[in-house]
């Protein structure tokens, strides 16, 4: 599974911005998707994760209530809408796939190594 991330830029605090990820295989529509972030000198975090059905989902408490993760599994893509951006959002964000099935585990699904394949980053900037 290749994964191509697109979608940051440079905002304003307080604005939007929508992320999306597009997986190369229709295998997709079976792998737990989840986005992650890294910020300048940071370790990179967990932000959200998502069922292959999209009936569960999980986000992080830090981006709880702005961020919504979503997915179209006929187009092979998960999105992460970001509202309400902070400064503190800056971060290269980061998409990746598990091939296992929602556990019900937040240790687990918030964790890098729970995941087979990532993409390449996407830069999301957010102004003061």
């Amino acid at each position: 599974v290749q994964l191509q991330a697109s979608g940051g830029g440079l905002v304003q605090a307080g604005g939007s911005l929508r992320l999306s990820c597009v997986a190369s295989r229709r295998t997709f529509s079976r792998h737990v998707m989840g986005w992650f972030r890294q910020a300048p000198g940071k370790e990179r975090e967990f932000v959200a994760a998502i069922s292959w059905s999209g009936g569960s989902t999980y986000a992080a408490s830090s981006v709880k209530g702005r961020f919504t993760i979503s997915r179209d599994n006929n187009r092979n893509t998960v999105y992460l809408q970001m509202n309400s951006l902070k400064p503190e959002d800056t971060a290269v964000y980061y998409c990746a796939a598990d091939r296992n099935s929602w556990s019900g585990s937040i240790r687990y699904t918030s964790s890098q190594s729970s995941y087979d394949y990532w993409g390449q980053g996407t830069q999301v900037t957010v102004s003061s």
